[in-house]
C-alpha cells in the first residue's frame, strides 16, 4: 500500500487527480451539509426530535382519562435512599429507547425499539405516552382499577407505536436480568394491553371497577401475563442518551407477598398552574410524604 508523501501542492506523481479529488470531497461535503445528510447533523435532528418538549393533559377532576398523554415515573423509595440499599437512587421515567442507525435512514421511529428507564423525568417526546382504548371506550372517559387499556407513542416522528411485552422464551427475554421484556410493537394486540391495580393488596378487591386518581402510586400489570411493569435498578443499559436502567415485566415480592418498590408507578399529568413542570414537581404536604 502506498502512502502519499507529499501534499498536491508539491507537484509529483499524479498531482492534478489529488487536487481534483480533494475538490470533490469538499463539494460533496458542502452538499451533505447544505442538505443536512451529515452524521453530525443527524443525530442532533434526532436528539431534538426525541428530546422535543410535550404537553402532559391536565386533568380536571384528578382522574386518569382515555386520551389522556401522561408520563410513568417510578418514584425513589425514601426508605432505601436513607438506608443506601438501593443500587441506584433517584426516580425513573419510562422512555423509549431507539434504534439510532434505524432512524438516521427513516426519519422517525422504528421498529425495533427498546424501553428504558431514564432519570430525565422532564415530559419530553420519548417519555411521554397517550392512554388508548382497547375496549371501545370514547376518549375522555375515565379509567377504571382492572379496565384493559393500552400505551401508545404520540404520532407524527414517534410512529403511534404500543408498549408491549409477552411470556420470556429461550431467545426472547431482557437483555441484563433474562426476564420478561418490554418492548413497542406497531400492532394493537393482547400482548400491548395493560391494567392498572391499586397499590395496597388489603383493598386492590374493594378498589376493582373505580375510576383510577392521577398522579398516585399504583401497580401497572401485563393483562396477558398477570406481570408488573418494574424497573431493575441493578441492570444498566447504555443507550444513545447515556446510562439507563433495564425495564421489564416482572413481579417483585417482599416477605410479606407486597409488591415492592421495583413495581411501583406514578402516572403523571400536566400542573395546570406551570407550564413547565407537572404535577410529579409540585412539592408534597409533610402528611403524605412517606
Amino acid at each position: 500500500m502506498s502512502v502519499r508523501t507529499f501534499t498536491p501542492a508539491v507537484r509529483v506523481g499524479n498531482w492534478n487527480e489529488d487536487i481534483s479529488l480533494d475538490k470533490d470531497l469538499l463539494k460533496d461535503f458542502l452538499a451533505k451539509r447544505e442538505k443536512g445528510e451529515l452524521l453530525i447533523q443527524k443525530t442532533s435532528n434526532l436528539k431534538k426530535s426525541v428530546l422535543q418538549k410535550t404537553e402532559l393533559s391536565v386533568t380536571t377532576d384528578g382522574l386518569l382519562h382515555f386520551g389522556d398523554m401522561v408520563m410513568l415515573v417510578n418514584p425513589e423509595n425514601a426508605v432505601e435512599s436513607l438506608s443506601n440499599t438501593s443500587p441506584v437512587s433517584g426516580n425513573f421515567a419510562l422512555s423509549v429507547n431507539p434504534e439510532e442507525s434505524a432512524m438516521h435512514t427513516t426519519g422517525h421511529l422504528t421498529l425495533p425499539c427498546g424501553i428504558s428507564a431514564s432519570t430525565n423525568i422532564k415530559s419530553c417526546a420519548r417519555n411521554s405516552f397517550i392512554i388508548s382504548s382497547v375496549d371501545g371506550s370514547k376518549i375522555g372517559e375515565p379509567l377504571y382499577y382492572g379496565q384493559n387499556f393500552a400505551l401508545r407513542t404520540s404520532e407524527g416522528f414517534m410512529g403511534h407505536l404500543f408498549l408491549a411485552s409477552d411470556h420470556k422464551t429461550f431467545g426472547k427475554s431482557s437483555k441484563k436480568s433474562y426476564l420478561q421484556e418490554v418492548s413497542l410493537t406497531d400492532q394493537p394486540s393482547y400482548q400491548a394491553c395493560w391494567q392498572i391495580a391499586y397499590l395496597d393488596p388489603q383493598l386492590r378487591m374493594e378498589h376493582e371497577g373505580f375510576p383510577i386518581p392521577a398522579n398516585t402510586k399504583v401497580l401497572i400489570l401485563h393483562s396477558k401475563t398477570n406481570q408488573c411493569l418494574a424497573v431493575l435498578r441493578k441492570h444498566v443499559l447504555w443507550t444513545f442518551f447515556g446510562k439507563e436502567q433495564e425495564i421489564s415485566t416482572h413481579t417483585f415480592l417482599n416477605a410479606h407477598k407486597v409488591e415492592e418498590n421495583e413495581n411501583h408507578w406514578i402516572i403523571v399529568t400536566g400542573n395546570p398552574s406551570d407550564e413547565i413542570n407537572t404535577m410529579f414537581d409540585r412539592p408534597k404536604p409533610l402528611s403524605k410524604i412517606k
